[in-house]
């Protein structure tokens, strides 16, 4: 794949660790060595395992980030962002690419910063079984085990959002074809389960914050199967079934620790502080696995949290929401979903009249609705001040990847015997009334539970294209769309989810790049 020259193939850069706390927020440098000598000791190998986990910060500070992405595809969000901004960020919503025809690479600094990430995992993965010292072979399986989770977790997000890349497990320069999505999904399940078989059995709160357990392995793997299982109707993947995946999930609600905490609102800074509670912070024993930043000054070192910006309300604060570029604005259809006496739409939504916030910039927002996200937004002081000194590269806020609660639902759904309580569970703590557990009772749930956190969409593709096309049609409110032509109607806007598959175009760059050995995906 000829991008990879276009990228830095460097082992991932040299990075001092002084303890355990900086494991994941240690500043990169410049420095880099040749990999065909630098793995000798256990310290080299911890070093570029270091590299793997700063790949995590670099794929959602390039480009359109995933988290962010993932809103706009589903029935949550408006793609938004300015009224004088492109209308890529619409062409993604809509999924069509004759409304911005020159964002035809719109996701092409993404797709360089995945590989260049899966490279830094390849290296450390090919290398690391030559490292000489005197750590024992269980500490290397470990950073083995922490790198082939990285791999699996960037493949899951590259091959949702494309649906057919090339499979790179050795460090290469070579073109690559793309693969078959099945042998892209067998990779990741091989990686995932290495992972899970060999990373210890410790409580959550033992591992540093950030660093991948068994736990999260477990967890994720049972979040790749039923993607896979549903948008592709299978019930194998890579040896994995539906029990497998649902005795992983039990086990880590068995064994791991982890449980939710008592107030929803207190696990979102922003909501804390609207609701004027304590944040619980970003080592509570919710949380699973989430990516770890660091606050920054400048965008080049890739550590702080750059995508918070593009969800912030549009060019204005007000207390305490600072103000960011205004993109996912949320559809009143979602605001008016939750059930009265639901804490969660509280914590997830700003909104604008019923908080009685002083907003007046709605001139300067495309695709207003009155709503925005909150679990990912910024805060600023009463006076309207930014609490950083660059808000845009400053926030340090952690992105959940993975909470319980996500684990809970997913062992219900797949028909754990407990599954009646595990339902109630998430639900008691939002503050709402048991119901009868079913599949659409659960992903009702997860709707609500996981709004703002890049979920929802990935939910409804795995029930179906179809479904999903449906189901995100009758949803949104169309009439908001401003595309800069006519806003598509229910029909039409279905139908070109339904003829792109659910997927993104591959970037043009990419395969021209490729000499046309990348092909791009239909309806794009």
């Amino acid at each position: 794949m000829k991008t990879y020259k276009l990228i830095t193939l460097a082992l991932g850069a040299m990075i001092s660790l002084n303890s355990c706390s900086d494991f994941l927020t240690t500043q990169m440098t410049d420095a880099k060595k040749d990999i065909t000598t630098y793995y000798k000791t256990p310290n080299d190998a911890l070093t570029a395992l270091t590299g793997c986990y700063n790949g995590l910060d670099l794929v959602y500070n390039s480009g359109v980030a995933f988290p962010v992405s993932s809103e706009v595809f589903s029935d949550n969000c408006f793609g938004a962002t300015g009224a004088t901004d492109g209308p890529g960020y619409q062409m993604i919503d809509e999924f069509n690419k004759t409304i911005s025809p020159s964002d035809i690479s719109m996701f092409n600094d993404s797709w360089k910063a995945y590989y260049q990430a899966v490279y830094r995992c390849n290296v450390l993965i090919d290398h690391i079984d030559g490292v000489k010292g005197d750590s024992s072979i269980t500490v290397l399986n470990q950073y083995k085990a922490e790198a082939k989770f990285i791999r699996a977790y960037l493949y899951f997000d590259m091959v949702r959002l494309w649906g057919n890349i090339p499979l790179v497990i050795t460090p290469t320069l070579d073109n690559v074809p793309q693969a078959a999505p099945a042998d892209v999904y067998a990779q990741i399940m091989s990686d995932l389960r290495y992972a899970a078989d060999t990373l210890k059995s410790d409580k959550y709160n033992v591992v540093p914050s950030g660093r991948v357990t068994k736990w999260a392995a477990e967890s994720l793997l049972a979040r790749v199967y039923l993607f896979y299982s549903g948008y592709y109707g299978q019930t194998t993947i890579g040896g994995e079934t539906a029990a497998t995946a649902l005795a992983a999930v039990e086990d880590v609600i068995a064994h791991s620790g982890h449980s939710l905490v008592a107030d929803f609102n207190t696990l979102w800074p922003a909501a804390s502080a609207a609701k004027k509670v304590a944040y619980a912070g970003e080592a509570t024993a919710e949380i699973v696995f989430s990516i770890k930043y660091s606050s920054t000054d400048n965008w080049s070192n890739g550590t702080g949290n750059h995508w918070l910006v593009m969800e912030g309300i549009r060019t204005q604060s007000v207390y305490p929401y600072q103000y960011g570029w205004g993109a996912c604005t949320v559809d009143p259809k979602l605001y008016n979903s939750f059930t009265s006496g639901d804490s969660r739409q509280f914590a997830s939504i700003i909104a604008i009249n019923e908080e009685s916030l002083a907003f007046t910039n709605q001139k300067d927002q495309k695709e207003y609705t009155g709503y925005y996200l909150k679990k990912y937004s910024s805060l600023c002081d009463k006076n309207g001040n930014a609490l950083l000194t660059n808000f845009q590269t400053g926030p340090s806020q952690d992105y959940f990847v993975i909470r319980y609660s996500d684990v809970l639902l997913m062992a219900a759904e797949l028909g754990s015997p407990n599954a009646q309580s595990y339902l109630d569970q998430v639900r008691s703590r939002a503050g709402l009334a048991s119901v009868t557990v079913s599949k659409a009772a659960i992903l009702d749930e997860r709707r609500h539970e996981f709004v703002g956190e890049g979920i929802r969409y990935w939910d409804l593709l795995r029930q179906g294209v179809e479904t999903a096309a449906t189901t995100i049609a009758n949803n949104t409110t169309v009439s908001i769309f401003q595309n800069g032509g006519t806003a598509p109607s229910a029909d039409q806007f279905k139908a070109q989810i339904i003829a792109t598959k659910g997927l993104q175009q591959i970037p043009n760059d990419q395969i021209t790049l490729s000499s046309g050995t990348l092909k791009q995906n239909e309806g794009w």
